[in-house]
Parts: structure tokens; sequence; C-alpha cells
């Protein structure tokens, strides 16, 4: 049986994947600090993003990302490109107890999105000749001990039946084995612990697997943290130096960032936050600054609405890949959602009848506190990118939240269209 992903909790990104039915981005163990006020909305503001478009009356997007913050959440930033050209805006605050709103292209960690540039990353390897699409990981990394039949195909699908080393596995006999901590006070008080790559990855291979290679489908953050050491074996380099080198300045993507073990986030952002129990306390502290290692290449990245939006128009009209390669990032393998495939880092959505059968790629993600959107129609036509920021950490109503995401896809791609 096909599990569920983890693809945008805390990290794992969790997993938004049906477009109309269930869109939502996550399942996002958020909770929504009681009491945050509804504050203004920010509209476009072309001085702040000059390749916006100035003066443009989007009041349904604005409405839209209100919605976000009447809800609870703290803050929303949303750019949207199509016909009438680019529009960004903003609702909430970047701060909890001030006023000032969440900048309309703020930094931002983007979670479990960041796979979706490893891949691209893998592929344009593949590309120069320097890996082998379905050759064993394991002729690359034999110090692993791998299964010899995982393939580097696998790992960029999901089918490798690895251990998810973040966020842990629940087994077909209900048995759960926990990854590392990436929740509750155990991880408040490690957040700025520094993990190696490989430290990740052998404790993954210390746990049984979910199947055997290639025979299911199963979202595992140790695939890409795999593809990372791939990377950085057969180039000789850094996975964050092969990244500005092959995709990062060819696309003049200034503002997305491969942090490693930096703590900060640089540049205007606004905040994330996580409530917890400590005792008989509750505590809710700021976790923007964090030391992302724990998810290192399967997450870590830090990026902007401008440069995501670049990033997924540039990939899908063919600027980083051969054209037989990008066709083999968007073939679909089968997932338990019936609306959503996954192929290699990427998801294709399909709508219902309520948005006449569209088509959407898309990775969503997130880690604590902050929820990472990425959309587009397959020709990179209409896109939408957006970060939520909120107080995660404790129960909260994800169906409302799932909701919220489903409105604002719709009302993007499908004209505000109720969902069935």
């Amino acid at each position: 049986m096909k599990t569920r992903s983890p693809e945008i909790t805390k990290g794992n990104g969790v997993r938004t994947r049906r477009v109309f039915r269930r869109v939502g981005v996550t399942a996002l163990a958020a909770t929504l600090l009681a009491g945050v006020a509804a504050p203004g909305v920010a509209t476009a503001d072309s001085r702040a993003v000059p390749k916006a478009a100035a003066g443009q009356d989007r009041p349904e997007l604005q409405k839209a990302i209100q919605a976000f913050v009447d809800s609870g959440l703290a803050g929303v930033q949303l750019r949207v490109h199509d016909q009438r050209g680019d529009w960004v805006g903003s609702a909430g605050v970047r701060k909890l107890g001030q006023t000032a709103k969440p900048p309309t292209n703020g930094r931002f960690r983007i979670g479990s999105t960041t796979k979706t540039f490893t891949a691209t990353l893998v592929l344009k390897l593949v590309a120069k000749g320097k890996i082998g699409l379905d050759t064993p990981v394991a002729d690359y990394l034999p110090q692993l001990g791998l299964d010899k039949r995982i393939t580097v195909r696998m790992l960029l699908q999901h089918t490798s039946g690895l251990f998810n080393y973040a966020g842990g596995e629940r087994y077909p006999d209900g048995t759960f084995v926990p990854g590392i901590p990436w929740s509750g006070k155990e991880w408040v008080d490690n957040r700025f612990h520094t993990y190696r790559p490989e430290e990740l990855v052998r404790f993954a291979l210390s746990k049984p697997a979910r199947f055997a290679p290639g025979t299911d489908w199963s979202y595992s953050n140790t695939n890409y943290v795999l593809a990372r050491l791939l990377i950085e074996k057969v180039t000789g380099h850094s996975y964050a130096t092969e990244m500005q080198r092959r995709i990062l300045r060819p696309l003049g993507l200034r503002d997305t960032v491969v942090p490693g073990t930096r703590t900060e986030i640089p540049g205007p952002h606004a905040h994330s936050y996580y409530r917890y129990q400590d005792g008989d306390q509750w505590k809710t502290v700021d976790v923007t600054r964090q030391n992302p290692s724990w998810i290192s290449s399967a997450g870590e990245m830090i990026s902007t609405t401008e440069d995501l939006n670049t990033f997924i128009s540039a990939l899908l009209s063919g600027r980083l890949l051969p054209a037989p390669l990008l066709a083999e990032m968007l073939k679909p393998h089968p997932t338990d959602d019936p609306t959503s495939d996954y192929g290699l880092g990427l998801y294709e959505l399909r709508a219902d009848s309520n948005c006449s059968g569209t088509i959407l790629i898309n990775h969503n993600g997130g880690v604590q506190g902050s929820g990472t959107l990425m959309y587009s129609t397959p020709d990179a036509g209409k896109t939408m990118e957006a970060s939520v920021t909120y107080v995660d950490g404790v129960d909260a109503p994800v169906g409302a939240y799932q909701k919220l995401v489903q409105g604002l896809v719709n009302t993007v791609f499908c004209g505000g269209q109720a969902a069935g």
C-alpha cells in the first residue's frame, strides 16, 4: 500500500497534492496563535518588486490571501504570473506583535520545494553523462552498502523504499519507527544542531526498508539527501557549489540560497513560530533562525516568490534540461492520491470537473512555521508562488487550511470556481 507523503509538515514538506478536492499545502500540524488579529493587507508594490505590474486591480487575489490571515495565520506573500502580467501582494504581519506587513518579495525557507531544485541538478548531470538515471546508486556510493537494486531514478521518484529519517515511518503492520527529532520540545532545544548528510543517510539505512526497491511509492527525505551525496561524489564539489554553478547563477537567482549550516535568513523576511509544551507550560518561540542541516538537500533552501517563478518557468519551458529529460521528470508514477502522481521531483495534479480537467505541475514545501506553494500550468503560462507563515506545533484545523489553499488555487487557475 502506498503511503501518504509528509510533504510540508515541518520540514518534510507536508504534501499538498490534491488541487481541488484536497489541495491544501500541508498536513501542517500548525497551530493558530489565539487572538492574532486580522491586520491590513499589503497591496501590490511595484517599487519593491519592479517586475510586478503596477496598479493591477486584482481584488480576488487580495481576498484569497486575506482569508489566510482572517483564519489566524500570521502572514502571506503571493505572486501570480498570467496573461495579465505579474501580480504580487501580501497580507498579515511580518512579525507577531508588530504591524509591519510581510515583504512582497521577502525570502523564506522553501522546505521540500528544494527537492525540485535537487532533482533538476541531478538531471543536468545525467545530461552531461556524469550520472546514469537507471544506474544503481551503489555504483557511485559503494561505501554506504545500499541495496544494489536502488537506482538514481528511484531516489528522485521516491520508489526506493528507504526509511524516511525525518518524520519516521509507519509500517503496514502498524508499527511506527521514529526518525530524528523534528518536532516538539526536543526539536526546539536542538534546532541549532548540525547534522552531516552521510550521518542522516546512515541513520535511515539502519532502519528497515518500507518495501523492495521499485515495487511501491513512499515519500522519503532520505532519497534526496542521497541525491546530494551522489552530486558531490560525481562532481567533486559541494552541493551548494554545483547548485550555484548549474542553476542559480545561470538563471540569475540572486535571492536563492543554499544555507548549509547557516541559521539566518538573509535579507527581508517574515517570521515563523513554534508552540510546544515544556512540562506544564505552553511556550511559543520564534524559530525563524534554525540550522537546516537536519533537512539538507531535501528541504534546506531559501528563496523568494520571484526566484521560484523564474525557476519553474525556466524548467518547464526547457531552458534547464533537454526535452527528453524534462519528459522523464514529468512522467508520473502513481501515488496513493487519485488526482496526483509524482515524477522526478515534481507532482502532476489533475483537477476535477470544477476546473475543466486542468493539469498543474507543483511541489510545495515547508519547515516549522513556514509553508511554500509553487504551482504552474505545464507550459508555464500561468504560475503561482506563495509563502505562508504561522505558529506551528500543536493541533490545528488542517481541513480549514487545506480549503484556504484550495480556494487560492481555484482563484488563480480556475477563475475562482468553487471546489467540488
